[in-house]
């Protein structure tokens, strides 16, 4: 039998692993299952011999010494996000096969997106700052709907691809950056591919790169303060894509709103014209953290795995190593 290490302590199993995928795993493996005290001296124990190990957050890493052994695993399904944060640089080149459960990920982060535009659009945290302040209805307050909108989205990744889904039923007008984006890809998406320039300056922007050198400061100053009066934007992929204090700016006279996730560094340090503003939406980096999304993490690797097992296939969570340089 196939023998599976789950490289993470019973809570963390419990939290990113249901219950039909624990009885998967119990059919179709021998699965060695972390300690309470899991950490990198029990995960070593527990490599040699094993076809698969299962990580997720909280995993030590898995360096070249660990995986080069012949008996050590040459399969790695992350129950996580990227990649990087659980495989040392030099094992990208050890012929590994590598699943990662971003793309489920990306969808809870797609709700997160399509949630904040529809809150920040409809005013609803200005509404209820007035309603916590015994003012039944504030002045010159009105919401506004999303259908029909021009919807900026920066960055063609996984989670821009899943909010780009839910907004079909809105038929929005979708127009995306990203200098991977082709023409033949675009139409498949149903959206339209625009510079830079271009799309931030759509009534709605969503920011949806992942954290390089290449995306550092990409949204600048001068990018925020191109956006027309009124506009949305959405920060759920990396605080230091964007210029967080021409946002502040804009946000403290009012003329712009934002829905953010991501910050220049966590927990981040805010002025009260963002915490006292009823026009931004402020959360913690939870948008790809939900309770179903969590649970469905193993199962949506394993799955991949077991087809790579079976019938050599490879799914939607396998990891092109060599596109590491310009992905999450």
């Amino acid at each position: 039998m196939t023998t599976l290490v789950m490289a993470m302590n019973p809570q963390r199993a419990e939290d990113v692993c249901d219950a039909a995928t624990r009885l998967r795993l119990d059919e179709r493996f021998d699965v060695r299952w972390g300690s309470d005290t899991f950490d990198a001296d029990e995960l070593a124990r527990l490599l040699p011999g094993s076809d698969v190990v299962v990580t997720s957050w909280g995993t030590p890493k898995l360096t070249a010494a660990m995986l080069s052994d012949a008996a050590a695993p040459k399969i790695i399904a992350h129950a996580a996000g990227t990649v990087k944060n659980v495989l040392d640089p030099d094992t990208f080149d050890m012929n590994l096969a590598v699943f990662s459960a971003g793309v489920r990920i990306a969808e809870s982060v797609g709700e997160y997106c399509l949630a904040a535009t529809l809150t920040m659009l409809r005013r609803l945290p200005a509404f209820d700052q007035a309603m916590r302040a015994d003012e039944w209805k504030p002045a010159n307050v009105r919401g506004r709907e999303l259908t029909g909108k021009t919807v900026g989205i920066v960055g063609a990744s996984s989670t821009a691809r899943a909010f780009i889904l839910l907004l079909k039923p809105f038929h929005c007008d979708v127009v995306v950056y990203d200098p991977y984006l082709s023409d033949a890809k675009a139409r498949q998406l149903g959206v339209r591919r625009g510079e830079l320039e271009e799309v931030v300056r759509a009534p709605i922007v969503s920011l949806h790169v992942p954290n390089l050198p290449a995306t550092e400061g990409m949204i600048t100053s001068e990018h925020i303060k191109s956006m027309p009066d009124g506009a949305l934007l959405i920060n759920s992929s990396t605080g230091p894509t964007m210029d967080y204090d021409a946002l502040e700016a804009e946000l403290s006279n009012g003329r712009v709103f934002a829905a953010l996730d991501v910050y220049p560094q966590s927990p981040p340090a805010l002025s009260a014209n963002y915490t006292a503003s009823p026009n931004v939406l402020l959360t913690p980096h939870i948008a790809g953290d939900s309770v179903e999304g969590h649970q469905a993490l193993v199962g949506f690797v394993i799955q991949d795995v077991v087809s790579w097992l079976e019938y050599g296939q490879r799914g939607e969570s396998c990891v092109d190593l060599n596109a590491l340089s310009r992905s999450a």
